[in-house]
């Protein structure tokens, strides 16, 4: 129980605790780090939103400008038209005699579809005034036919576009279909005809940014692969029809083309220096344990030589090639064979609870150089006050898709103030950490390895002594088959 708790104590963190899914997704965000990540919305959405404002604001303007030159000049139009029909009957009303009122009338609702109907007493109406256009065309009746003139737009429950006038002392009611003015006053076809040319903006908008941002992302997608030192794949197309693009292309693939000889020639480089050092170093590490007569002096030089062989490999390590070959490895097998030359050294003590089934997604060579370095570091720096051995703790569990592997010293622990500062290449922590000499690149290794696995790596302080290393690596799927049951 104890040391479960101590898996999963709070322990103060030097970095934010970042999920490694975003080391995983960094080369397709166009190779942001995670801890510079900002909110908001991606250049296509922005390019696409403004887009679409543009469009639609010129869709609004133009049809604000349309109503004011054509669309209510068109209503004025049909309701002087309107006026000049209720003339034209209530003179033909007037000077025909009764039996040719009754055919006019006749005539007016065959042919004309409108009819005339006395205005009772008792008659119940609705103004035709519901909007403004209504009652624009309602002013310009009354205006032309008389103030007593009435405009509605049902009358007894019956809808239409209903005109009272009198006729030599009697009330009448002129009713017309509305579809007269309802396709200028109250149809749809122009909101039909507005959320079309909204909808057709949006797609072309879309298409618009799409064909905008297509070059940058793939400069993103081509820049995060040469971050990652794929200089192929990284390239561009040099053949794209737009100038512009063309000779950002051309310029980044040449760019390209200068770091990876660069990169090649510090891989040579690193050979030969390793070739070229080691070699007179274990000459002069013979030489030495031949010639010189004094053991104590002889074992000093020797280990002297031997610190000078571990920086340079420490160098190489750091400054190696980022290619991993990340496949399903078992876990536990891999920290005993790491922890296997330190478990039978006599001031150094290392615990391993790891579960037997627990597999990872990780290079096999990376993974254990990385637990050989925190091993080492722990051993160098984290001796116990009281015993001066090393007790180390290596504990491994799973959550969701990840798995957490916890490397943990029982030592004097780091200063906080100092816990950011570890990982960085060539510094070394405060005099309590700081007896034996170093490169100083234990831990930046560690770091970058875990990285290049897509991992992270979060160095804080256990609340009861020692320095925590926190390692968390995608865990692997199990693709073994499955037993059938026995039926």
């Amino acid at each position: 129980m104890a040391a479960a708790s101590d898996f999963y104590e709070s322990s103060v963190s030097h970095e934010p605790e970042a999920s490694p899914l975003d080391s995983m997704n960094a080369p397709l965000d166009g190779g942001q780090s995670s801890g510079m990540v900002r909110g908001g919305f991606s250049l296509f959405w922005r390019t696409f939103f403004l887009l679409s404002l543009l469009l639609l604001g010129t869709s609004v303007g133009w049809y604000q400008l349309f109503r004011t030159l054509e669309y209510e000049p068109r209503v004025i139009d049909n309701a002087r038209q309107v006026a000049s029909l209720v003339n034209l009957s209530r003179a033909a009303l007037v000077h025909s005699d009764a039996i040719a009122r009754v055919s006019l009338i006749k005539t007016l609702a065959e042919q004309e579809k409108v009819r005339i109907l006395p205005h009772e007493p008792g008659d119940k109406f609705d103004l035709f005034a519901n909007t403004e256009l209504e009652q624009r065309m309602s002013r310009e009746l009354i205006a032309r036919l008389g103030p007593d003139t009435v405009v509605a737009g049902r009358v007894n429950d019956e809808p239409g576009l209903w005109v009272g006038f009198g006729i030599e002392g009697d009330s009448y009611w002129l009713l017309m279909d509305r579809s007269r003015v309802g396709a200028l006053l109250g149809g749809s076809t122009w909101l039909l005809w507005l959320a079309t040319l909204g909808v057709l903006s949006l797609i072309g908008a879309a298409l618009l940014a799409r064909l905008i941002n297509r070059p940058l992302r793939l400069l993103s997608i081509a820049a995060a692969r040469v971050r990652d030192g794929d200089y192929q794949r990284g390239r561009l197309d040099e053949g794209v029809l737009s100038s512009e693009v063309r000779a950002v292309n051309i310029g980044f693939n040449r760019m390209a083309d200068q770091l990876s000889m660069i990169e090649q020639n510090r891989a040579e480089m690193l050979a030969g220096i390793s070739h070229d050092l080691r070699t007179p170093l274990a000459r002069l590490r013979l030489e030495t344990e031949m010639s010189v007569p004094d053991p104590e002096a002889r074992e000093h030089m020797a280990a002297d030589i031997a610190q000078v062989d571990t920086i340079i490999g420490k160098f190489l390590d750091y400054a190696r090639p980022d290619h991993v070959n990340l496949k399903a490895i078992p876990l536990a097998d891999l920290v005993s064979v790491s922890a296997l030359p330190f478990t039978s050294r006599e001031d150094m003590h290392v615990k391993i609870e790891v579960p037997a089934d627990l597999r990872v997604m990780a290079d096999e060579i990376e993974l254990s150089r990385v637990l050989s370095n925190l091993l080492e570091n722990a051993r160098r720096y984290g001796q116990s006050p009281e015993t001066g051995v090393t007790r180390v703790h290596i504990l491994a569990a799973a959550r969701e898709q990840w798995v957490t592997l916890r490397v943990r010293d029982h030592g004097a622990g780091v200063r906080n103030e100092l816990l950011p500062q570890l990982t960085r290449p060539f510094f070394r922590g405060d005099t309590a950490r700081t007896s034996a000499t170093g490169a100083g690149l234990g831990l930046a290794i560690v770091t970058k390895m875990v990285g290049h696995m897509g991992g992270t790596l979060v160095l804080s302080n256990s609340s009861t002594g020692g320095l925590v290393a926190t390692i968390r690596l995608q865990k692997a799927v199990d693709q073994r088959p499955t037993p059938k049951k026995k039926r």
